[in-house]
């Protein structure tokens, strides 16, 4: 199954180059999405899956469009 990947701010170069299309295994979750991109945990503060918010247990299906957000800074 495919899926879009998209990775924002800092995580960017986590972006593989096929995001658009991602080939992962049926069942895989968004915990296990984040360690075959070799992305830290604790890099990743929020997670959203087709607009929503979710828990690193989601599991993906066919076509989910996931989005990867750093803690960001400012002031």
């Amino acid at each position: 199954m495919n899926i879009t990947i998209k990775c924002f701010a800092s995580l960017s170069r986590f972006t593989p180059p096929d995001a658009e299309a991602y080939p992962v295994e049926a069942g895989l979750t968004v915990a296990g999405l984040i360690d075959l991109l070799g992305i830290p945990e604790e890099d990743i503060k929020l997670v959203f899956v087709n607009g929503s918010h979710v828990e690193r247990s989601v599991s993906l299906a066919e076509g989910d469009r996931v989005g990867l957000f750093p803690a960001v800074g400012g002031g």
